[in-house]
């Protein structure tokens, strides 16, 4: 299946959480990684990334990475000071798929 096409299948709302979303990548058929709670008993499958600001924010308000399941829910967030930022310190848990970035 076209990976381009498979990625704009599953894109995003124009909102997570209240947070405009700025970039997007979904895994596919597998996910990125997993986020496990504190035990390691439960883990919730991560599809979907989505960098993010709130509307309120100015350019010099922190970013969000949201890690999101196959239903676009918000699993976990990450805040950073750039975009770029936001993309190369993706955790080491969420390279079992290469995320191919796109614009919203």
């Amino acid at each position: 299946m076209n990976t381009e096409a498979n990625s704009r299948n599953m894109e995003p709302p124009d909102f997570l959480d209240g947070a405009r979303v700025i970039k997007w990548a979904w895994s596919g058929q597998q996910p990125f990684g997993f986020v496990a709670n504190e035990d390691g008993t439960e883990r919730e499958e991560i599809y979907g990334l989505a960098i993010c600001r709130y509307d309120k924010s100015t350019s010099k308000e922190p970013i969000c990475r949201f890690s999101c399941d196959k239903n676009w829910e918000v699993v976990q967030d990450s805040i950073y000071d750039t975009v770029e930022n936001a993309i190369r310190r993706l955790p080491d848990q969420y390279r079992n798929e290469e995320a191919n970035w796109l614009s919203k």
